[in-house]
Order: structure tokens, then sequence, then C-alpha cells
């Protein structure tokens, strides 16, 4: 037996974190560094859809030695988050939207990136890991089909009536398919042009902050 859906809410606002959030790809960097020879094998796959997320994420983490953690979230701390994100999180209290954070990449980078600013999203899902063996181990609550962090699954958690997509890459694609408004830019742009969903351009959080202001003035 599934469970019911739960009770739809009116709008809710999920959001990638690797080069969204933050201005690089902080999880596609800490790979290069930590898993260089099969990162330089394995990313371009990603990116060009012939290799899943699910197969290629879990086989470069579980190259790089556990020990090495406590460097991987070193290298998060000095990583520059996106401009306007405060100003964007504001608005949303404001008008009582959740602010959702969806990472395909770590938990504990998403929080060191973030830090006090943490307290100020509703929630986050990412990928966890298990330091316990001599090699990291991923997993995820929201594994399913080709997605080690299925992004959908975490929309269908708050059902929303609107559901307000912002990404940039191979790993926000399924979530951007299936919002109602998606903000869209780099490799994430290219794909939705590929299959005529459209998105909204936009380079920092004020856009996205003063797009959704001028959308929701009108409904």
């Amino acid at each position: 037996m599934t469970s019911p859906a739960p009770k739809p809410i009116p709008r809710a606002v999920f959001c990638d974190f690797d080069g969204t959030i933050t201005t690089k790809e902080t999880f596609a960097g800490m790979l290069k560094i930590f898993a260089p020879e099969l990162s330089a094998q394995i990313m371009p796959e990603i990116y060009a859809l012939r290799i899943t997320l699910r197969q290629g994420v879990r086989q470069m983490l579980a190259s790089i030695p556990s020990a090495q953690y406590p460097e991987i979230l070193a290298y998060c701390q000095n990583q520059e988050i996106s401009p306007g994100l405060v100003e964007l999180l504001d608005f949303l209290d404001a008008r009582d939207v959740p602010f959702i954070v969806v990472s395909g990449g770590l938990r504990g980078m998403v929080e060191t990136v973030l830090g006090s600013l943490v307290q100020r999203v509703e929630a986050i899902y990412a990928v966890d890991v298990d330091t316990s063996g001599e090699y990291l181990q991923a997993f995820s609550d929201f594994e399913k089909d080709s997605e080690l962090m299925a992004k959908v699954e975490v929309i269908k958690q708050y059902n929303p009536v609107e559901a307000v997509a912002i990404g940039d890459s191979v790993t926000d694609l399924n979530m951007a398919l299936h919002a109602q408004i998606v903000f869209a830019r780099e490799h994430l742009a290219q794909y939705l042009q590929e299959r005529q969903k459209s998105y909204i351009p936009w380079q920092n959080f004020f856009d996205v902050r003063d797009t959704l202001a001028q959308l929701w003035e009108t409904t």
C-alpha cells in the first residue's frame, strides 16, 4: 500500500546547490581534486547522459579514502555563494513560501558552505556518506532509477500546487521537467532547450527574487 500524498501547499521553491547556490561547481571541483582520474573519465559521460548520476557519482566517491573526508569539508569553507540568496530568503519568508535545498552533492559540503544560513532554509536534501570503511560510500533516502538523489521525489514530499525549480546542470533536469516555474542556466538551460521545456534565464538570486515578485503579483 502506498502512503497518501501530503496535503498540497500553494508554493515551494526547490533549489540546487552546486553551481546554483555556489558560484562554482563545488562538488565537481572537489571530485577533480580528490578523484582526478575517474572524474576526468566519468564527468563528461554524465554530462552527455551516457552514464547515470547514480552510477557515476557513487563510483567516483567510492574511490576516495574516508580519511580524506575532513579535507573535502575544508575545501568547501571558502566557496562563494551567488549574490542575492539572503534577499531571496527574506522575500520568500515574507510570503510564507518554503525554500528547500536539493543537492546531488554531499550534505556535509552543503552545510559547510551555507553555515548559519542552514537555519534559514526549510530543509536540505543531499547525498550522505558513510565514512566507517576505507573508502567513502554514498547513500540517499531518495535514491531512484538513474538518480542518487531523485529530486522529483523530494518535490512530491511537499506536493506544491506550484513548484519553482532553480538549477544549472544535469542533476536538476528531472526536477526542472516536473516543476511549473524553472530558473535555468548553463547545462540545464541547454537540456531544457533540447526538450522544448520553457525556462527563465538567471544570473543571481536577485534575478530570481525580482522575477518571482513580478509573476506572483499577477496571481
